[in-house]
């Protein structure tokens, strides 16, 4: 019997220390992941191989990280993907402003790995819940 592929989740960041810990730590936890320093390669990457989870900084290198996800999710197959930031920034009102746009999670930087695991396994789960419940809604149930 084949042994499932492990869950792809694309980092971005433009900072590569950050790059390189996430990596480390979704590796060692079994995730295949992809990263990107920049939102425009992120999205074109996104759309070329779809990822399970999208990990994201708000700041990218004078790009917004909100504005990312807000692009990725008018894309249909990219819409149910979980989009978790992880970020330093102290911007009021950021934790709703990036829910308001379809984030997921918000983490702030420096971040504990224990937490970010746990919350990329919440997100893993979301789409398929979002989907059993359309589901059943169109079903009748």
């Amino acid at each position: 019997m084949n042994k499932p592929d492990p869950p792809l989740v694309l980092v971005v960041d433009d900072e590569p220390e950050v790059l390189g810990e996430l990596a480390a730590v979704l590796a060692g936890a079994g995730y295949a992941f992809q990263c990107c320093d920049n939102a425009e390669a992120a999205i074109r990457l996104a759309a070329a191989n779809p990822p399970d989870v999208i990990i994201s900084d708000i700041n990218l290198d004078g790009h917004s990280g909100l504005e990312m996800c807000e692009r990725i999710k008018r894309d249909h197959a990219l819409n149910d993907v979980p989009i978790m930031f992880l970020s330093g920034a102290q911007i009021p009102d950021i934790i709703r402003r990036s829910h308001a746009v379809g984030g997921t999670y918000y983490l702030r930087k420096p971040f504990d790995p224990e937490v970010l695991l746990e919350l990329v396994d919440k997100a893993l789960w979301m789409p398929h819940l979002v989907r059993s419940h359309e589901q059943a809604v169109a079903a009748g149930g």
